[in-house]
Formats: C-alpha cells, structure tokens, sequence
C-alpha cells in the first residue's frame, strides 16, 4: 500500500510544528518535571484550539469523530517536540466514553466528552491492557478506570472514575508521573461487555498514539543529532563526515522510515475498523518504540555524556523515547499480538 497525506494533513501537520516550535516546550517540559505545570497547561489550551483532542470525539459531542489519520500527523508533532502531560490517556478516554452501548450516552459521557474536544479536560486513564497505572494523575482533572484483567468481550466490565491515587511514582521520564488509583466503592458509570469492548478499542488508540509520539520522539532525536554531527570537530573535521558516523545516522533513519507506513497502515485499519486493527496497532507501536530507542541510543553516543545532562535539551527526548518504548504495550507484548493475529 502507498500512503500518502493529502495537503490538508501535510498543513495541519506543519501548522502544529511552527506552532510548538515557538512555544519554546522544553522549558515546559521542565517545568512539569519539576511540579510547575502552568506553562504545560497553558501549551495544553494551545494544542487543543487547533483541534487535536476533537480528533477522536464523536461529532455529537462537539468532536470531529474519529480521525486516526490526523491523529498520527498530530501525534508525531507532537513526540518531536516533547510536549508533556497525558496526551495520549486523554485522547484515549474520549475513544473510551464515546465508545459502544452502555459508554456512550452516560452522564460522564455528557459532561466530559465535550470538554475533552476543547481541551477544556486533562484525563488519565487506567485499563487493563495499560498495566496498574495512570500518567500525570496528580495533575488530570479526572481519571477514568476500568479495572480487571480484560477477557474475551464476554465479561462484564465496569467504568469507574479514581477516588484518589497511590504514591507518585517516577518514570524514565522525568516529565511523566505513575500512580496506582483507588477507586470507591459505590455504583458504576457504566458496567457489562460493552464496556470491555470499548476499554480494549480505547486502548488500541492508546497505542496507536504512542507509536505516533514515539515516531516524532526518534524523528527529534536524529535530526538534532544530525545537526550536531555538522558542528562538532575531531581531527580538525566535523564527525559527521566520518564514515562510522554517517552509518550510525541512517540506520536510525532508515528505522524510522520503516516505522512510518506501520503507523500508517494502522490508522487506515482503526479508520475502517478493521478486525486486524489491534494487531497493525501493536505491529506500528513495536516498529516505533524500537526505532525511536535506538535513535536514542544513537544519539547519546554521538553526543557523548553530554547528551544525557538535564542541562541539555537533547536529554529530554531520549528519557521519553525509553518510557515510550514500553508504555501502552511492551515491545514483547507487541511482538506477542502481531505474532497471535490470523494469518501470521
């Protein structure tokens, strides 16, 4: 398949990049690191005007519906530019609420789905296929839960919202925060098979994103690292000249551009609801979180110890590429899904 974006993705994509590159993130991402999410919050209300967060809301609640192909463009904008907070629980939790039966049309439905669209909400999410924890809950204006392990479709699932939240946990990433939610005792938001439907649609789209991020994440970290193999001199000769340095380059590359039509192909199964879309999903999320770990550790290498100063900006993509990698679905489990779809 030739995928190609049309020109008003192209635009969108290059809109949110000149847009993210004067809001001058890495300073924000700082921030957040350090507990100030004022300045994250206030590059949060500037993403969601251009509409990012409406990509994955149903139309009837002020969203766009779904929209994985915009999504992807969206998501890697925003991976190259390191921008922090619960990007990708937010967007999955409006997959989440706006999902089948007994999801949508709920009271939480109502009231948060429409405040997801405009950004107006910073959600966290919890679901079985994500592992015990929720990102940034001390920071998220709600968290949604779905406990249990999962199952076939047949079980019955509940929808809750957390109670509270554990110790904050940190991650690879300074600028991501983990907490095991508590939940209250009390009736559902919404509860039965519908609801596991729509917590493992939810969290395919979780994945999905990620690989996108990720993708953005490796694309930054090559070219900086290009950038810099342009200006540093050994033997009075710019490293990037030298051969060794120049492999090491375009193998990064090279697994990006690998990545890419995987992340593509994906969308275009989520867009058609496709029942290979969870494995094209883990195929793109493994494809991606791979190729931006070793863009990473190229990266570093070339820059030497300086790469991995948190003075330096550059280390702000290369702890995100490491907590990347195993968010929303290890690269095992990945392989595992991809290997276990029909037709593998």
């Amino acid at each position: 398949m030739r995928f190609l974006l049309d020109d008003e993705q192209t635009e969108f994509g290059r809109t949110l990049d000149r847009m993210l590159t004067a809001a001058g993130t890495p300073a924000a991402v700082r921030a957040w690191s350090a507990g100030d999410t004022g300045p994250g919050r206030a590059l949060w209300k500037r993403v969601a005007d251009t509409g990012v967060f409406a990509l994955a809301v149903p139309q009837e609640y002020e969203g766009m519906g779904s929209l994985p192909v915009e999504l992807a463009v969206a998501f890697v904008e925003l991976g190259r530019h390191a921008v922090p907070g619960p990007l990708v629980e937010t967007v999955a939790a409006g997959v989440l609420l706006g999902g089948p039966a007994q999801c949508a049309g709920t009271a939480a439905a109502d009231r948060w789905l429409p405040r997801i669209a405009s950004g107006r909400a910073m959600v966290s999410l919890a679901l079985p296929a994500g592992g015990p924890y929720a990102l940034d809950m001390d920071t998220a204006d709600v968290t949604f839960v779905v406990p249990g392990p999962g199952g076939t479709g047949q079980d019955r699932a509940e929808l809750h919202t957390a109670s509270g939240h554990g110790a904050v946990q940190p991650s690879l990433d300074p600028a991501r925060r983990l907490a095991v939610p508590h939940i209250a005792g009390g009736v559902p938001l919404a509860s039965g098979p519908e609801v596991g439907e729509a917590a493992r649609t939810a969290a395919d789209w979780a994945a999905f994103a990620t690989a996108a991020q990720a993708l953005g994440v490796g694309a930054a970290l090559v070219e900086r690292t290009v950038a810099y193999a342009k200006q540093r001199t050994q033997f009075s000769t710019t490293i990037g000249a030298f051969q060794a340095v120049k492999h090491r380059l375009a193998d990064a590359l090279t697994g990006l551009e690998f990545a890419r039509p995987l992340l593509h192909g994906a969308a275009v199964a989520l867009a058609g609801r496709s029942p290979d879309a969870g494995a094209e999903v883990a195929a793109a999320k493994v494809a991606a979180g791979e190729a931006a770990y070793a863009a990473a550790r190229t990266a570093l290498q070339l820059h030497g110890a300086i790469g991995y100063t948190a003075e330096y900006d550059l280390s702000l993509w290369i702890r995100k590429a490491r907590a990347l990698r195993s968010a929303w679905g290890s690269p095992s489990d990945c392989r595992a899904r991809v290997l276990a779809a029909p037709g593998s």
